[in-house]
């Protein structure tokens, strides 16, 4: 696969400070959530904690969503304006289950949470464009049609299969998610069926990495958020404070928030992450990894390319490459 020099392309400035050492990429993404998580959960509990970031439009969405019927002077239904081009890698059978089951668990102490469905589970692999109009997004499908590449880039992973592993619960104010590290080199055991495929040295990093160098290639204009060290699905997002409020109004008439049941739920959420540990992670290194725990990317499908209204992993599926 192409690649472009480190200042064009932004997957190669880490690629570069690791010496191009899949161990050391491991070690950025695991410094990331961990880092994360634990300043996510001093920030969660200070007393000072205004509560959770609504998601407004997804509230709004989902309220929609949920009413039974409009009479007939009801106004316009609300349509999420903003449209996106992105390429998403979508969890296998395996994975989607395991989600479904840290849902449930989580549901039991914050129910009001939206939870992602199950054929909404998505990972970013490169966000083209997002919050854009339907004709700037049409124009640039259309320009990536026209190069012919869409094929070379969905079908990568059926080529090149990099592995994900080590599950667990990321948070902050506004939603949760399930990440994943990629594997290195010393965790390879126990894939003898898939030898073929196999590359100790390409890792997740690498695939975001070369599919940025084949749009760029081609001269589309991207701006993706999501360069950060991390492989997450998005399970979870706030979309009201509902069960998180005291009852009684503060001398403002604000209800405040109930320190109380944020930290009820952040203990829930190291809990799994302990049975995680537990179950799904190997125990030591280089014996052979849990198979429920571990994510072969293009497993069952390929990459997709997804249009239009995708925020939450919805829109439209324009293109899939070949799974395995």
């Amino acid at each position: 696969m192409s690649t472009t020099d480190q200042t064009s392309n932004p997957f190669n400035e880490l690629i570069a400070e690791c010496h191009d050492d899949p161990t050391r990429i491991q070690a950025r993404y695991e410094a990331h959530r961990t880092n994360r998580n634990i300043q996510q959960k001093e920030r969660l509990l200070d007393p000072s904690f205004s509560g959770w970031q609504v998601d407004d439009i997804l509230a709004r969405l989902h309220d929609q969503a949920n009413t039974d019927e409009q009479s007939s002077t009801a106004t316009a239904p609300f349509i999420d304006p903003r449209h996106s081009l992105t390429i998403l890698a979508r969890p296998p059978q395996h994975i989607r289950d395991l989600v479904a089951e840290i849902q449930r668990e989580i549901g039991d102490v914050a129910p009001s949470l939206w939870f992602t469905p199950p054929n909404y589970l998505h990972m970013t692999t490169l966000e083209i464009a997002s919050c854009r109009t339907e004709p700037e997004i049409d124009d640039l499908v259309t320009r990536l049609q026209r190069s012919g590449i869409i094929p070379q880039v969905t079908d990568c992973t059926f080529h090149h299969r990099p592995r994900l592993f080590k599950p667990v619960i990321s948070y902050d104010a506004t939603a949760m998610a399930l990440s994943f590290v990629p594997e290195a080199s010393g965790d390879m055991m126990g894939h003898v069926h898939e030898k073929e495929y196999q590359n100790e040295q390409y890792t997740y990093h690498h695939l975001r990495r070369d599919v940025s160098a084949q749009i760029a290639a081609i001269g589309l204009p991207m701006k993706p958020r999501y360069i950060a060290p991390s492989a997450h699905i998005t399970i979870a997002r706030f979309i009201t404070r509902e069960g998180f409020l005291l009852e009684t109004p503060g001398p403002d008439g604000v209800k405040k928030v109930d320190n109380d049941q944020v930290a009820l739920l952040i203990r829930k959420i190291e809990s799994i992450n302990e049975r995680l540990r537990a179950e799904y992670w190997p125990r030591e290194r280089g014996e052979p990894i849990p198979r429920k725990g571990e994510w072969v990317v293009g497993q069952e499908r390929g990459l997709e390319i997804c249009v239009g209204r995708s925020f939450y992993g919805g829109g439209e599926c324009a293109y899939v490459g070949q799974g395995f």
